[in-house]
């Protein structure tokens, strides 16, 4: 295609959403007031806004979870003012929720990418995963009403509990549940004690539901 055609394939378009898939990986907010973004997500915005770090309840900017024993947390900005933000994180899926009033759903700490400023959350964390986290999983319980923006490796997969899932590929699950970990011995004696993946998440019930990704996303490194 010539440099016009380009151009006009890929331009922006205007669905009127606050929140705009431009394609699979890359999200639109039309910010008009404030939205709460996963911070380093930024490519690019146009208008007049402005970012800050958003306080935690332990104080301070740094993120939904002042880390101690583990660099799990997810830092997060607040974005207010008028104009298009764009937002990805590393080539990743991104997937769009609509939360009614009062309906949660639990996420995985970096999975979350943006959500309404209308949204409220809460820290969790799962207890200790052993080797893949000595401090537990983080996730955000995230309640409407509002739009949840997630993002995955990949399509997810969406399984009806009971189901053991990796920590390590596990997105997000209805607010309903409640999973805790075990420790699988056969894993253990098949592919190694030292490894990460004789722990699962254990989802009980026969409602509710499990986001899970085809890859597994290990522990942030310290910076």
């Amino acid at each position: 295609m010539d440099v016009d055609e380009f151009v006009e394939a890929n331009e922006p378009g205007e669905s009127g959403e606050r929140f705009e898939l431009e394609n699979g990986k890359l999200l639109d907010v039309d910010v008009d007031g404030a939205v709460i973004a996963k911070a380093g997500s930024m490519v690019a915005f146009d208008g007049d806004l402005t970012f800050s770090g958003k306080s935690s309840a332990e104080g301070g900017v740094v993120g939904f979870l002042k880390e101690k024993a583990s660099s799990e947390g997810t830092p997060v900005m607040e974005v207010s003012g008028q104009g298009h933000l764009y937002l990805a994180d590393q080539g990743k899926e991104v997937q769009l929720l609509e939360l009614d009033d009062g309906e949660a759903i639990s996420v995985n700490g970096p999975d979350v990418l943006a959500f309404e400023d209308s949204v409220s959350y809460e820290i969790s964390v799962i207890g200790s995963l052993g080797g893949a986290s000595a401090a537990g999983l983080t996730n955000v319980f995230l309640t409407g009403p509002g739009t949840v923006a997630v993002t995955t490796h990949g399509d997810p997969l969406v399984l009806t509990p009971p189901v053991r899932t990796d920590p390590e590929a596990t997105v997000a699950w209805s607010r309903n549940l409640s999973p805790s970990v075990e420790s699988n011995r056969s894993l253990s004696d098949f592919i190694g004690s030292d490894s990460d993946e004789r722990y699962q998440l254990v989802f009980e019930g026969e409602e509710g539901f499990v986001v899970v990704q085809p890859y597994e996303e290990g522990p942030v490194e310290p910076t």
